[in-house]
């Protein structure tokens, strides 16, 4: 389903826990998440830490939804 909406010209941000799985189905843009229970967080920190966690991946996905990309990119979470 990535493919064929970037294929209508609309970007698309693949954020997943196993990225070669994201690999394999074509995603474009790929942005690493923390666990397959929990792929935006962690339940275990705090509210605090859980919210940086996000902001972390969601400013990276934002990122990489703006980036122009020829191939397959994996967009590491700072």
């Amino acid at each position: 389903m990535v493919k064929e909406v970037e294929r209508a010209g609309i970007p698309v941000v693949h954020v997943c826990t196993v990225t070669p799985i994201s690999m394999t189905v074509g995603a474009n843009r790929i942005v690493p998440a923390v666990a397959i229970p929990h792929p935006l967080g962690n339940p275990a920190l705090s509210m605090e830490e859980e919210k940086q966690i996000r902001r972390k991946i969601l400013d990276t996905a934002l990122k990489a939804l703006s980036t122009e990309v020829e191939e397959q990119t994996i967009f590491e979470v700072e």
